[in-house]
C-alpha cells in the first residue's frame, strides 16, 4: 500500500506564490509516476503537472511558465511551485502516483493512487 499526503495549500492573492508538498510513504518505489492535478468547486478534475518514470516532467499550457514540478526521490516528496497565481477562486490540488499508466495526461483521473487533496484558494 501507497499513501500520498498533500500540504502547502492556503489562502493567497493573486501574483502571489504558494509551494505544495506531496509525501509519499509505505510501500514506495521508483517506479511509480506522479503528478499533480486540481478541482473547482463544481468543476472536473483536471492535471495540471506531472512527473513520468524517466525524469521526464509537464506542464499544462494554462500554467506553463508559472508552475514548476519537481520531485525529491531520495526523500520521496513531489512539489509543486506555483508562481503569479491567477485569482481563479477555491480549489484542491491533489497529488497522484501509478506504476503503470503514465502520468502527463491531463484526463488521467484514472490513476493508481490518489492524496486527499489539499486547499488552495487565490482571490483577486
Amino acid at each position: 500500500q501507497v499513501q500520498l499526503q498533500e500540504s502547502g495549500g492556503g489562502s493567497v492573492q493573486a501574483g502571489g506564490s504558494l509551494r505544495l508538498s506531496c509525501a509519499a510513504s509505505g510501500s514506495w518505489t521508483m517506479t511509480y509516476c506522479m503528478a499533480w492535478f486540481r478541482q473547482a468547486p463544481g468543476k472536473g478534475r483536471e492535471g495540471v503537472a506531472a512527473v513520468e518514470r524517466d525524469g521526464t516532467t509537464t506542464v499544462v499550457n494554462s500554467v506553463k511558465g508559472r508552475f514548476t514540478i519537481s520531485k525529491d526521490s531520495a526523500k520521496n516528496i513531489l512539489y509543486l511551485e506555483m508562481n503569479r497565481l491567477k485569482p481563479e477562486g477555491p480549489a484542491t490540488y491533489y497529488c497522484a502516483a501509478d506504476r503503470h499508466w503514465r502520468c502527463g495526461n491531463p484526463s488521467a483521473t484514472y490513476l493508481e493512487v490518489w492524496g486527499q487533496g489539499t486547499q488552495v484558494n487565490v482571490s483577486s
